[in-house]
């Protein structure tokens, strides 16, 4: 897959520029701002999760059925003129399946320098019950 992020130059007026954009995926990785490591650590896995510009009020982080979702979005600032190319995100989300397991209260996030770190304990595998049915 190519990679447009390296292909493209800062002060581009090229032509070709209009063409690559109309035979770009619509759901290309660009369109998502929320890149992710994910690290395994002995009693759970970490997250860090790049959300540039945005602040702690701007991230809304849910759990609901395993799935857990980080939604970013924030308000335009109201700029004078039009825009010829705009790329800066203003919302982006992206969703995890954690297992139904976890709870959100076990989950823990912190947000500093421009990296959104969640914390996420492993799910304990079922104790499986063995029961006896007595003889008579």
């Amino acid at each position: 897959m190519k990679n447009y992020l390296t292909t493209r130059h800062a002060n581009s007026t090229d032509l070709f520029d209009v063409f690559d954009d109309f035979f770009r995926p619509v759901f290309s990785e660009e369109k998502n701002c929320l890149k992710t490591n994910i690290r395994e650590l002995d009693d759970s896995y970490e997250l860090d999760i790049e959300v540039p510009g945005f602040t702690k009020d701007q991230i809304k982080i849910s759990l609901k059925d395993g799935y857990l979702s980080v939604v970013c979005s924030r308000q335009d600032k109201e700029v004078k003129g039009n825009y010829k190319r705009k790329e800066i995100c203003e919302s982006c989300a992206r969703t995890y399946y954690v297992g139904e397991g976890v709870s959100q209260d076990s989950i823990k996030a912190k947000c500093a320098d421009g990296i959104l770190t969640l914390c996420i304990p492993k799910e304990q595998p079922k104790q499986v019950e063995t029961s006896y049915i007595a003889i008579e």
